[in-house]
């Protein structure tokens, strides 16, 4: 970068994967970061760069709050990670999640027409826009159909960030993120649930998996990827909203041969399939054409096999230094 102030960037869900991963890319383009969290706390050790980033408390269930934040920081850029994601979380408690995932995004807007409108705007949603679509793959022309509490608020989201851009003229975007994954997924995703648990059987500490459903399929990729597609959307003359997707699906039974096979072992010796653990049944493929993103130069580096190895061996390493620490 030049000498000249160095961009600012505002991340909200800094400590989750796609927080951090952006975060140290960030650093590394010459950028102040500062996070938010919704408790009050210490700063945040990036994992990789072992850099400290300032977190700010910001409640996203209040106005004055966000808009205290963007007038106190001043960014240039704001990234909307925060919300709640998790598939346990996709039907409970669904005023929280309007609230979080919904209108959230609609108070950082207003907070900066009002605060500096020339911040540019990035919300991060999900192929949840498209669950209940009859298309195959989809795309940024492809109807939001969602299917619960979570998709329905993501879609209020994506149709405001569409208004403002339009009505005031913000630099505003939306990220469709089909399934990104990596070693810093939460426990409470399937593909964490499955590499912890191979390693854990690895390691002699676990007999079985169980599982909803192994042939469901999704479109994976690796978060670290779909991060710098979203920095790249900022980085545009003009906004506009992308899917960002590897392209191709892989079904939950690929995702157990790679991970128990990198341990030396085969999955079906160790799968349980509980049907109560089963999501809804899936009429359309979730697949994402990630033709528009890869215009702007865009790439993935990381494939379906490795990104599985990955998180196994993240997570074996993990193990072992617990191991060792005992």
């Amino acid at each position: 970068m030049s000498t000249s102030t160095p961009k600012t960037a505002l991340i909200t869900g800094l400590r989750g994967q796609d927080g951090s991963y952006l975060a140290e890319h960030l650093i590394t383009q010459g950028y102040r970061v500062i996070g938010t969290s919704h408790v009050a706390g210490r700063n945040f050790r990036l994992p990789k760069l072992g850099i400290e980033v300032e977190v700010e408390q910001l409640d996203l269930r209040c106005t004055n709050n966000v808009k205290r934040v963007i007038d106190k920081v001043r960014p240039d850029e704001v990234y909307n990670f925060a919300g709640r994601s998790s598939s346990a979380q996709l039907f409970d408690d669904p005023m929280a999640t309007a609230e979080i995932n919904g209108l959230a995004s609609v108070r950082f807007l207003e907070a900066i027409r009002e605060v500096s409108p020339r911040i540019r705007f990035c919300q991060a949603a999900s192929s949840e826009l498209f669950a209940g679509t009859d298309v195959s793959p989809q795309d940024e022309s492809t109807p939001y159909r969602p299917m619960n509490a979570y998709g329905a608020a993501k879609a209020f989201s994506a149709n405001m960030v569409t208004s403002y851009r339009v009505r005031h003229g913000l630099f505003a975007t939306t990220a469709i993120l089909f399934n990104h994954e990596s070693p810093r997924r939460g426990m409470e995703y399937v593909t964490r649930k499955i590499t912890h648990t191979v390693a854990q059987i690895a390691f002699g500490l676990a007999e079985e998996l169980t599982l909803g459903s192994l042939e469901s399929r999704r479109d994976w990729g690796f978060a670290g990827d779909y991060v710098l597609a979203m920095w790249l959307m900022l980085q545009q003359q003009t906004a506009e909203d992308f899917v960002i997707a590897s392209g191709e699906t892989h079904s939950v039974r690929e995702f157990c041969q790679i991970a128990f096979s990198h341990v030396g072992l085969n999955y079906i010796d160790f799968v349980r399939i509980d049907p109560q653990w089963a999501r809804r049944a899936e009429t359309t493929e979730l697949r994402g054409n990630p033709t528009k993103i890869k215009q702007l130069g865009w790439r993935t580096s990381v494939g379906f096999e490795d990104l599985v190895r990955m998180m196994v061996d993240a997570d074996l390493d993990r193990l072992k230094s617990n191991s060792n620490q005992h």
